[in-house]
């Protein structure tokens, strides 16, 4: 299967338009559809219907394996790239929201660094494709067990922290003051669906355990990236929301009960889950300008730890 043809496909499939694919990938459009004709030669089967442009049930399907398979081939590409890059001092780090932890941040170089911050799922995908040197994702975890992240390339990855993970609630919630709290008894309480500045809804219903799609439904959808705006959110009785300590509280140490904005951090005691911060980069060492910034991360864990 060549890369060229499943790369146009995918763009015709993107746009629903083969004059539109032709315009963003710098081709005619007769080549767009000789393209097209080839794979489906190639493959043996129809991938589009013409009229209106839209995939077939295999074309569905290669859909699904296609950013798979452009992303791996991107990731070799720029793997060995790197063999022949020449020297230099800057860095690239690409982020999710949660993993600027105060930690993390603090570690960064004075000059020469861009940070980036980018949905969890995408940082892998960064740093192998090389779109960043670095890279640091964040999520829920066991204690000590690393994260779960795609299959996207050949990455190593360090842990940098974990922390406890608190729920955000109201200050007048009924179960504001209790010690701890089980995600079981919240199952059906109303939560804020954060993906980007909190723990996803998702992650809270596999770690539960129950049926697929099961509780945890979201009253409030937020695309920010902002944590703080989450737990004043909860705060303001607009749903519950799991975020770790740093990110939720107020600068100052919280004990086992804390105040967040005009709520309350409420540690989670069940399941056993943590925040866990992961640095990535590409290859068994990472590039000259990270070195430094590796050992600051990885050789002072958060807390001893």
């Amino acid at each position: 299967m060549d890369p060229h043809l499943l790369r146009t496909y995918v763009t015709v499939a993107r746009l629903a338009s083969f004059s539109e694919a032709a315009r963003a990938l710098g081709y005619t459009q007769s080549a767009v559809s000789q393209h097209i004709a080839a794979l489906e030669g190639d493959l043996g089967v129809p991938l589009l219907t013409r009229r209106p442009v839209v995939p077939t049930p295999a074309g569905e399907r290669l859909l699904e394996h296609a950013g798979s398979l452009l992303l791996r081939l991107d990731a070799a590409r720029a793997d060995l790239a790197r063999f022949a890059a020449a020297p230099r001092e800057t860095l690239t780090v690409a982020a999710s929201p949660l993993a600027l932890h105060p930690r993390t941040l603090a570690a960064l170089p004075a000059t020469g660094v861009t940070l980036r911050t980018l949905p969890r799922d995408e940082v892998p995908a960064a740093v192998a494709t090389g779109a960043a040197d670095l890279g640091l994702v964040d999520g829920a975890a066991a204690p000590s067990d690393p994260l779960r992240l795609p299959d996207v390339a050949p990455l190593t990855a360090r842990r940098v922290a974990e922390e406890p993970l608190a729920v955000v609630l109201p200050a007048g919630h009924p179960l504001a003051g209790r010690g701890g709290l089980d995600l079981a008894d919240l199952v059906d309480a109303r939560w804020l669906d954060a993906p980007d500045a909190g723990i996803p809804l998702d992650r809270l219903r596999a770690a539960h355990g129950g049926p697929a799609g099961h509780g945890f439904r979201a009253a409030l959808r937020f695309e920010g990236t902002d944590a703080r705006t989450v737990a004043a959110l909860a705060a303001a009785g607009h749903g519950l929301a799991l975020l770790p300590f740093s990110a939720a509280s107020a600068p100052a140490s919280v004990s086992a009960v804390g105040r967040a904005w005009d709520g309350v951090l409420v540690p989670l005691a069940a399941p056993r889950l943590v925040h866990r911060v992961e640095l990535l980069h590409a290859g068994g060492e990472p590039p000259r300008p990270a070195v430094e910034l590796v050992r600051r991360l990885t050789t002072r864990p958060e807390g001893g730890r």
